[in-house]
Parts: structure tokens; C-alpha cells; sequence
């Protein structure tokens, strides 16, 4: 069962936020940019020890990664947490961090990829996140719609979207709360700490270089699991970089989703722009929104938390 959501107050110019490294390694000079744009919002921004740090792939030891993110929830002049980028490391450190404060004085932590694991936990802990761009990509002319959907959870109310029609599409209506993020992510929490109660969600779903056969066997786990049948609605974000094996798998993302998830009557839309893309528009892990599936096109809305 669910906790009560926790709603986040929103930044304020002035305000500090940290950049860590959650997963996979980064330097200072690959995330200038990102460091620019949230000082041209009027934020101040401080650094972790993980920025620049090393231990082979990963953006410092285990140790290092998870005392950093422990100081920068335990820090009550931080407002918000942005993980410098995905990759991989994430759940190597979460069975380790004391999430008490953050429940006490609830803040904003944002990211995507790998984050996937921390922005499910968070909503296990009934704590809302953003499923976000990072500072890795942040600051570039391609990436400002992605950006600016940051910026407007941030700091204000999340628009709604609007996206057309795709000829896949399953019709209809539903609402509830926004869970999901990387699919292969989601399979691996399954039976941990940060795995969700799926039933009544709205389940968004990406990912990137993955083969189609690995799709399949990840949702015939989850629907195995009964997760898939107790959804209100589903989104499904952007496969990108998709890879198949010698003997084609015989079957792209639709065709696979809709196998495993199109008779159980909710509504499901495709193609919305979510994942590794340039336009990778923020969303509210936790969030209630309303999903309408339509002819005419597709509606996000969330319901209003700020008056």
C-alpha cells in the first residue's frame, strides 16, 4: 500500500540545489552548461564529492557516492538534488541511504536513465520526484523544451501536455497517480525495497539500446507479476537505439506492448516524448494527472497541489 504523497514546496530564486553523481562517472567540464542554465534560473549551485570523482565506471566508490547524496538529503539549505547523469550504479547504493530527513523536509530530486531506481523508491516512500533531464544534458539548443519542463515543475505547476493522435493508440480515459521511467530499470527493482504497487498507476515506460526480445521478456515478468493488469492507463515513451538479434525478433515496441498489455482496456498511448531523446519532457513521479486517449490526440493533465 501506498504512503500518503508528500508534496514539495517549489524553488525560489536563491535557493541552493546539489549536483551528485548517483551512477556512472562525469567531470566538472561536462556538466557546465548544465551548471550555467541553473545559475541563469537563480539557483546556487554546489557540487558533490562525486562530481569528478572516479572508481572505474562509477562517478567514485560506493561509499563515496552514498555519503555525498546522504549529506546533500541531510542539508536542510538544499532544496533540490539533481543527479549529474544516468548510467549505471544507482541501486548499489540505495539499501544504504537513511531517507529519514528527506520525509521530515521533503525536497526535489530529478533525474532519469538509472535514477529510474531513486525516483521509485522515493514514491514507495510516498515522496514525489521529477522524472527529468540532467545536467550531462542540459543547456543545449536541442534539449530547451526539455529543459523548460524542468524548470516549470521546478518552480511553478506542471503544464499540461498535448501530443496527436498515433494510429496505435487504445482510447480512453483514466487517472491516477504518474509512476514508472526506464523499463529495464523497473524489472530489476521488482521484489526490492524500491519496487511500486502498480495498481490504479499510470505507468509511463523508456529505454534505450535495448533489443526487442529483452522488451518482451521484461513485460512478460511484469505481467506475470500481475503488474500490468492493475494499471489505469499507459504511456509509452521512446525505445531509442533499439537493436535486434540475427534471427529477427519479428516484432517492434507497439506490436510488443500492445501483445501484453492491449486487452486489458485501459487506455494506452504511444510515442510520447519521454527517455533518451533530446525532447525529454519532465514528468511528476507521484503525481496524480489525468490521461485522455483520443481521436483527435492525447491530453496529460495533473491534478493542481498549489493554490
Amino acid at each position: 500500500m501506498d504512503l500518503p504523497t508528500v508534496t514539495i514546496p517549489a524553488l525560489q530564486k536563491g535557493d541552493t540545489v546539489s549536483i551528485v553523481c548517483l551512477a556512472r562517472k562525469v567531470s566538472l567540464e561536462d556538466i557546465q552548461e548544465g551548471i550555467r542554465l541553473l545559475e541563469a534560473w537563480g539557483l546556487r549551485v554546489i557540487l558533490g564529492q562525486s562530481i569528478g570523482a572516479e572508481d572505474g565506471y562509477f562517478g567514485g566508490a560506493d561509499a563515496v557516492r552514498l555519503t555525498d547524496f546522504q549529506q546533500m538529503l541531510d542539508n536542510p539549505e538544499i532544496k533540490a538534488i539533481f543527479s549529474a547523469r544516468g548510467g549505471y550504479g544507482t541501486t548499489r547504493i540505495l539499501d544504504q541511504i537513511d531517507f529519514s530527513s528527506l520525509q521530515k523536509n521533503p525536497k526535489w530530486v530529478i533525474g532519469f536513465s538509472d535514477v529510474t531506481a531513486m525516483l521509485c523508491h522515493l514514491h514507495a516512500l510516498g515522496l514525489e520526484s521529477v522524472h527529468g533531464t540532467m545536467p550531462l544534458l542540459m543547456g543545449k539548443p536541442d534539449t530547451q523544451e526539455a529543459d523548460d519542463t524542468l524548470y516549470q515543475i521546478l518552480f511553478h505547476e506542471p503544464l499540461p501536455y498535448s501530443l496527436p493522435a498515433h494510429p496505435q493508440n487504445i482510447l480512453g480515459s483514466a487517472t491516477g497517480q504518474i509512476i514508472g521511467g526506464n523499463l529495464i530499470l523497473l524489472d530489476t527493482i521488482s521484489a526490492t525495497a524500491s519496487d511500486m504497487d502498480y495498481t490504479g498507476k499510470i505507468l509511463f515506460l523508456e529505454d534505450v539500446g535495448e533489443y526487442y526480445y529483452n522488451v518482451d521478456r521484461v513485460l512478460v515478468h511484469l505481467r506475470r507479476q500481475g503488474k500490468l493488469a492493475k494499471l489505469a492507463g499507459l504511456i509509452v515513451g521512446q525505445f531509442s537505439d533499439m537493436n535486434d538479434t540475427a534471427v529477427p525478433f519479428g516484432k517492434d515496441v507497439p506490436k510488443i506492448i500492445l501483445e501484453h498489455c492491449g486487452g486489458y482496456g485501459y487506455p494506452i498511448c504511444f510515442d510520447f516524448p519521454v527517455g533518451h531523446v533530446a525532447r525529454n519532457l519532465a514528468l511528476v513521479v507521484g503525481r496524480e494527472a489525468t490521461l485522455r486517449v483520443e481521436n483527435t490526440g492525447v491530453s496529460l493533465e495533473y491534478t493542481p497541489t498549489r493554490f
